[in-house]
């Protein structure tokens, strides 16, 4: 994995603004606009119109990261959850393909989804955003995926630590402190984990607000980029936010509008705070696998600070005491 994760560091480096064009154009798609940078640090993602007046976004991803059957089968997934009427960004097929390939990058052509932002506190959005994801749930169960990973404790937890550890990144009068509170999460989380045992279907996988459009049809989903077989409430959690009460009132907006398309096991509502504590884990291997990309120095610059490690420190202490109460609960349906 450490080979893996550095050389892919490099890959971009030799993606000019020549060499995207030069690829969109072997599609038989000419850009008339510039290339518009979009927000991604894993990917490189760029928005353009072409000749034909055409919105796209063309995404290259990001080296040895994904098998190319790993790519193909999100792309499927994608389509046939367009083909059921569900609102997400599905790959233009050309040539009888939806991945392509150039000069040692793999690239897909999306039409451009427009849209604003997502509002998580608009009980309104969020009970039509609950319905759609109950509705691909319902799907996604209809068989696994074959290639993408399963989210797991050991997927996100163990090898974060692992990774972390052999880092350095960490500053060094930190370690104990850190190490110590992290291990005590992921032990804390493990314990929870196995508690629950619930079927793992398809998911989106990253299914926080960022990644929901909001267009003049309702909203619309992109990225499958971290789908993955795991829990159903991993599509769900992220978009709860504020206080126990507003996130109680967010969680039963969302599940009786998701739960008209698909039952939901109340079960796996213990497992949203050992989600919460494997995502913030990953989060801080995940820049230290990238840091020898320029582009995460650049954007990410207080994680080489001291600081930054202390304040995660204290939310991992925070994490800590989330993971030994109560669940968050819907009484007395659930």
């Amino acid at each position: 994995m450490s080979d893996m994760m550095h050389s892919s560091a490099f890959h971009y480096q030799a993606l000019t603004p020549d060499l995207i064009l030069d690829a969109i154009e072997s599609l038989g798609i000419y850009p008339e606009t510039g290339l518009l940078a979009l927000n991604s640090y894993e990917n490189r993602v760029y928005q353009f119109r072409s000749d034909r007046q055409q919105r796209y976004v063309v995404k290259f991803y990001r080296p040895e990261r994904w098998s190319d059957a790993q790519i193909q089968e999100e792309h499927d997934f994608s389509a046939e959850l367009a083909e059921q009427e569900i609102p997400i960004a599905t790959p233009e097929i050309i040539d009888g393909r939806s991945l392509h390939h150039y000069q040692g990058y793999r690239f897909a052509l999306f039409p451009s989804m427009g849209g604003r932002a997502f509002e998580v506190d608009n009980l309104d959005q969020l009970e039509e955003v609950g319905r759609f994801i109950g509705r691909i749930h319902q799907y996604a169960k209809c068989k696994p995926f074959q290639y993408r990973e399963t989210l797991s404790v050991q997927l996100l937890g163990d090898e974060s630590l692992q990774w972390l550890k052999a880092s350095g990144h960490v500053p060094p009068g930190l370690e104990t402190a850190y190490f110590t509170i992290v291990e005590q999460v992921l032990a804390k989380s493990k314990q929870l984990w196995q508690a629950v045992d619930t079927p793992l279907i398809r998911l989106h996988g990253d299914l926080h607000p960022s990644n929901i459009l909001w267009t003049p049809d309702g909203p619309g989903f992109v990225d499958l980029d971290d789908a993955k077989m795991g829990p159903a409430v991993q599509d769900l959690w992220m978009m709860l936010a504020g206080d126990a009460s507003a996130q109680r009132l967010q969680l039963e907006v969302l599940l009786e509008s998701y739960e008209e398309f698909c039952q939901f096991d109340a079960r796996q509502l213990k497992l949203i705070e050992p989600l919460r504590a494997m995502r913030m884990i990953h989060y801080n291997a995940w820049l230290s696998r990238r840091w020898e990309d320029p582009a995460f120095p650049m954007n990410f610059p207080w994680y080489a600070e001291e600081k930054y490690w202390e304040q995660q420190i204290l939310g991992f202490k925070e994490q800590l005491a989330k993971l030994d109460e109560p669940p968050l609960s819907l009484l007395p349906q659930y």
